[in-house]
Formats: structure tokens, sequence, C-alpha cells
């Protein structure tokens, strides 16, 4: 009699590529850098009534914050727009983040909230889908909304586009925010299902013999 697919062993497969997994991780060290000096930075003219703690920020001062942040900006666009090109041409962004619809973020919304979300490892459910396009979304309007901030004279029709310099500087602190709240997220999935960790690292995983196509 043959086995069933219960009875049958896990079998080991990429679910990450090589390349995914490299500009993750420069992306990770990246956004670490910018949020770091970026702090550092806002420290120096806060936009609200509050700073933040200097054992969080990264620069030491005015001048080497912005160092850093330069740095880790050409950093982050540089492998972003490589992980975009690969994303469109390979059809990774099709695969893995399309379709996304209200009805199924709702329906995966509420599976997570109540415990009941399961998990595939190389899949994303609606809801990781949306996160993903969004935090994408994001980094474009922290670089954009960044550019109208450093040189506000070269970009000043972006800059009016934000309500000027004091609205880039706005808008690059709300997409900044956003960018570390996907982040928290993001560390707090991981932390909760770290079986999705070495797969990121090694990009292999083992599949269950009935999940396999």
């Amino acid at each position: 009699m043959a086995p069933t697919d219960d009875e049958r062993p896990a079998r080991a497969r990429i679910i990450h590529p090589l390349f995914v997994r490299i500009t993750h991780w420069i992306n990770a060290v990246a956004m670490i850098c910018m949020i770091a000096s970026g702090l550092k930075i806002y420290n120096a003219s806060p936009l609200f009534n509050f700073s933040i703690p200097s054992w969080l920020t990264l620069g030491g001062w005015l001048g080497g914050a912005i160092a850093w942040h330069l740095a880790a900006l050409w950093l982050l666009v540089g492998n972003g727009l490589a992980y975009l090109s690969y994303g469109f041409f390979s059809g990774h962004f099709r695969r893995d983040f399309l379709p996304l619809s209200p009805r199924d973020i709702w329906r995966d919304a509420i599976a997570a909230l109540t415990l009941r979300l399961p998990h595939k490892l190389g899949a994303y459910n609606a809801v990781q889908r949306l996160l993903y396009v969004s935090v994408l979304l994001m980094g474009a309007g922290a670089v954009v909304s960044g550019l109208a901030i450093w040189k506000p004279v070269q970009f000043q029709e972006l800059a009016g586009l934000m309500g000027g310099y004091e609205g880039a500087r706005l808008v690059h602190f709300c997409m900044m925010a956003g960018i570390v709240g996907f982040v928290v997220v993001h560390l707090a999935l991981v932390i909760l299902v770290p079986k999705t960790l070495p797969p990121m690292i090694t990009g292999r995983a083992l599949i269950p013999a009935k999940e396999h196509t």
C-alpha cells in the first residue's frame, strides 16, 4: 500500500531565493542605520514635544548622523532598485504579493486576531501581502520626502507638493514611523513563529508532503 501524504517524510526545498535573502539582509542593515541616524537628526530639531533617548540613535552628533543617514540612503536605494527589478522581472511580486483584495485582508486579519491563521512556509497570507506592499510604498515615500528635505531648493517643487519644507519633514517622519511599525510587527511575528527565520538564512525549509506541488 502506498504511503499517505501524512506518512511521507517532509522534504526540504528552496522557499527564499538567494537574491531575495541577500537583498533582505542588506535592507535590514541599511534600515537600522537610517532609522537610528534619523532619530539623532530628529533630536537636533524635533517636530513634536519629545526627543529620542540617545542610546537609540546613531552618529554621535548632527554631522555624524547626517553622514550615516546619507550613506545608508544610497545603500538602501541601490539595494531597493535591485530588489524591485528582480521582483518585477522574476514574477516574485505577482506570485507572492498578489492578488490582494479587501475581503482577503479582512478575513486573514480576523483569523490572525483570533489566533486561527495558519502559517505555511514560503506563502504569504493577505495581511502579510498588505504589510509588504505598504512598506515598499512607505520606503518610496521616505526617499522622496527625504530628498525634499536634503535639497529643498533643488527639489522645491517636490517639497511644495508636501506643503513646503516643514510639510516634507512631517511626511518623512510619518513614513519612517510607519516603517518602524512594520519592523516591530515583523520581529514580533518572527518571535511568535520562529521557524520562519532559518529559511531566510539558508533559503530552505522542510515542507510536509501534502504541501508539495
